[in-house]
């Protein structure tokens, strides 16, 4: 089985190699200079990312169905599935969250624009 490793990882490496809320928060602010351009391809970028392990640990999960002693395999999930749990992480931290299961000190949902509006809030 050839598994590829998910793309896009340099533009967000920065924010992945962050070891603790504040910097993740740094770098961010950092990396997006105050600028809603990108703010709006970190975020497109980050969610691609989280959309590419989630759709590789779904298949490697199918492969592993069929093949339970694959050690690679096996391995290659375990570690997907960390970085993935890593990233989910520091995108809510970021962005807010991406599901109603994270748990946060500011009801945030309100905040972010409502699908119908554009990124700048306006109808």
């Amino acid at each position: 089985m050839l598994v590829e490793e998910p793309e896009n990882r340099n533009i967000v490496q920065t924010l992945q190699d962050s070891s603790n809320d504040e910097e993740i928060i740094t770098n961010y602010m950092n990396m997006s200079n105050n600028n809603q351009e990108n703010n709006a391809e970190t975020k497109a970028c980050m969610l691609k990312e989280i959309k590419s392990l989630q759709f590789a640990i779904i298949e490697l999960a199918l492969y592993l169905d069929t093949h339970p002693d694959d050690k690679k395999a096996l391995c290659l999930h375990k570690k997907y599935c960390k970085e993935l749990d890593d990233l989910k992480d520091k995108y809510q931290k970021a962005f807010g969250p991406l599901t109603i299961n994270f748990p946060c000190n500011k009801w945030r949902w309100i905040d972010e624009p409502w699908p119908w509006e554009n990124e700048r809030g306006n109808n």
